[in-house]
């Protein structure tokens, strides 16, 4: 291979800031959720209102980022995808998984303002996120639907949007107060997004039986919720800024699901040791 072309250095523009906290609960494709909600912010040397000029006329963006929480993991040549049920196997150029050779995403976000603000602040106003919060942007451009958008394509095995409200959802009595609490503060539509987000069903598939108890991360705060055979009860909502790994409680459920789950197929499945799951926490962009 020519030396020149075997490798590149990319330095990040901008960074997202976003209402999702941990990877467990953001949505698999962007557009799902209007109401998750965030911006992205340009770094040094990129921060100037001239490289922004003009984009305000622009209602939706493309976002060119890193999958930076996924980089330790390596690439896997095959996945299986949620939208397969967990059970099925693609290959990574197949798939929008993020453990790819260069985990590299690309979302459409609805631009909702941009701001230039002081001592060179420049951030972008987005909705429909996800990405995680902290997540590299390596570029953004402008979405033109003439070029952007095609009518005949063909999408494998994910035809068509997943559900909305694959698994319906109940507040009890604490945490429709606690979320109307959070509200008055000024986070309009935290119970819609939390709704949307846990309706959304972001369980792996494997890890779908009743009784197990989850918490989602959404601006500062622990959502936890039970689930249930057919749907899936808030019991309360607390304040969590920062959470640590010690409180991620989904995460480790994940993890251990995700362990025990390896080791039963391992016997049964010697040839395929080469391959693994996607990431079983619902990482952003896995179809």
């Amino acid at each position: 291979m020519n030396s020149e072309l075997s490798s590149y250095h990319f330095q990040p523009v901008a960074v997202v800031r976003s209402c999702f906290k941990t990877k467990f609960g953001i949505p698999r494709q962007p557009g799902l959720i209007s109401e998750a909600r965030g911006s992205i912010e340009l770094l040094p040397p990129y921060n100037q209102p001239n490289a922004v000029r003009g984009l305000e006329d622009f209602s939706h963006i493309w976002v060119l980022f890193v999958f930076h929480d996924a980089l330790r993991e390596g690439w896997k040549a095959t996945v299986r995808p949620p939208r397969l049920g967990g059970d099925k196997r693609v290959g990574v150029f197949a798939s929008r998984s993020p453990f790819r050779p260069c985990p590299i995403g690309l979302s459409v976000l609805t631009l909702r303002d941009v701001r230039i603000g002081d001592h060179g602040k420049i951030a972008l106003a987005v909705e429909g996120l996800d990405l995680l919060d902290g997540t590299p942007v390596l570029d953004i451009k402008p979405y033109l639907p003439y070029t952007d958008a095609v009518s005949d394509a063909r999408a494998g095995f994910a035809p068509v949007a997943p559900a909305s409200a694959a698994l319906p959802v109940q507040f009890s009595d604490q945490a429709a107060q606690q979320a109307a609490a959070i509200e008055k503060r000024g986070l309009d539509g935290f119970r819609l997004l939390a709704e949307k987000v846990i309706a959304a069903d972001p369980r792996p598939a494997y890890q779908r039986e009743a009784g197990r108890v989850y918490g989602i991360f959404l601006h500062g705060y622990e959502v936890v919720w039970q689930a249930g055979a057919d749907s899936a009860v808030v019991t309360h909502i607390t304040r969590d800024a920062t959470p640590p790994p010690s409180k991620r409680r989904q995460a480790q459920q994940i993890k251990n699901a995700t362990n025990n789950d390896i080791a039963e197929e391992a016997s049964a499945a010697a040839a395929d040791t080469a391959d693994t799951d996607s990431d079983a926490a619902g990482p952003t962009q896995d179809s």
